[in-house]
Formats: structure tokens, sequence, C-alpha cells
């Protein structure tokens, strides 16, 4: 598995993921398909910007050209007047129960390690989410907690991580594809 920085030609995948009923259904349900295209053109100028990192998921092997798996994403948001860093993550089902998101999640942990500015990442995915809230768990993050957030013009319970990267469970310290 690799990482690479999210492109326009993800546009199937932003679609496949957000627009599914099935892959949204700890996020509330599925998204529009305008609003979801909207996403990734501001994803694609966070990026540009070094803002954010929006990372594709890419599987071992896929010279057939499949394109992304999935999607880990760091970034930093406003809660309560303080900048917070977060991190979240969606896989295809095609590609689910393969460990692909905990090791995204790890490597991109690495990562913000080395590069200093993110500070404390926070996870929050829902409570019923057990393969998320499995990936926290196991990369070492700590439960703060149950709490009620805003996504998407939506308010989901959720369970509310935290970790500082570099001191999370196997740890290897690195770099994230460009």
């Amino acid at each position: 598995m690799r990482l690479r920085n999210v492109e326009p030609g993800d546009a199937e995948a932003y679609v496949r993921m957000r627009c599914d009923e099935a892959m949204m259904a700890e996020l509330g349900g599925p998204l529009p398909r305008d609003k979801v295209e909207a996403r990734l053109r501001k994803d694609l100028a966070l990026v540009a910007a070094d803002s954010a990192w929006i990372k594709a998921i890419m599987p071992d092997g896929d010279a057939g050209g499949r394109g992304a798996a999935g999607l880990v994403t760091l970034w930093q948001d406003e809660e309560e007047g303080v900048t917070v860093s977060e991190i979240g993550w969606m896989v295809l089902p095609e590609y689910q129960g393969r460990g692909l998101a905990k090791a995204a999640v790890r490597q991109v942990l690495d990562a913000a390690a080395v590069d200093g500015r993110w500070g404390e990442v926070h996870a929050n995915p829902a409570v019923t989410n057990g393969p998320s809230n499995g990936i926290c768990r196991a990369l070492g993050f700590r439960l703060l907690g149950e709490r009620d957030l805003d996504f998407a013009e939506r308010v989901l319970r959720t369970n509310h991580w935290v970790v500082t990267p570099g001191r999370h469970h196997g740890s290897r310290i690195g770099t994230v594809t460009e």
C-alpha cells in the first residue's frame, strides 16, 4: 500500500465513497453528487496550499489502474476557538478488511510526527463504527469520551479520540509519498 496526494482523477472514488448509502451509513447518509464534486475541488486546493494532507490509499499491485481504494485525510479545524488537527479515513467496500485504513492512518501519523506542525491529532468515528474505533484503539489513541459533532450539515454522535504523532502504537517514522 502506498499513499499519494489526491488528484482530479479521484473523482470516481470520491463519488463512490460519499454518495453511497452503505459507505455513508456512519456519517448520516449519502451526500449529493454536486457536493462531493465541490468537495474534491476544495480538497485539491487544500493539497496545493499544503494546508491539509489528503491522501489516496493505493493498494499494492494496482497495475490495472483501478484507482484509489480509499482516502486518509489530516486537516486543521477550529473547535471552540482552538485550532485542532483531525484525521479521518474511508475505504471502499471491496478493499475493507485488508488493514489498508490502519496502515494508512499509521503512515500519516508517522509523517505528522516528522513534520511537527500538527500537534495532537483527533479522530471522531461514529460511536457505532466498530472498525474505525478499533483502528483508534490499535494505534494508541486515547478515548476522551463521546460527543456530538457537526459533519456535512448533520449532527453525529462520535467517540472523541486523541493521539500524539510519534507516540502511537506501531510507529514507523517515515515519510508519506507525495
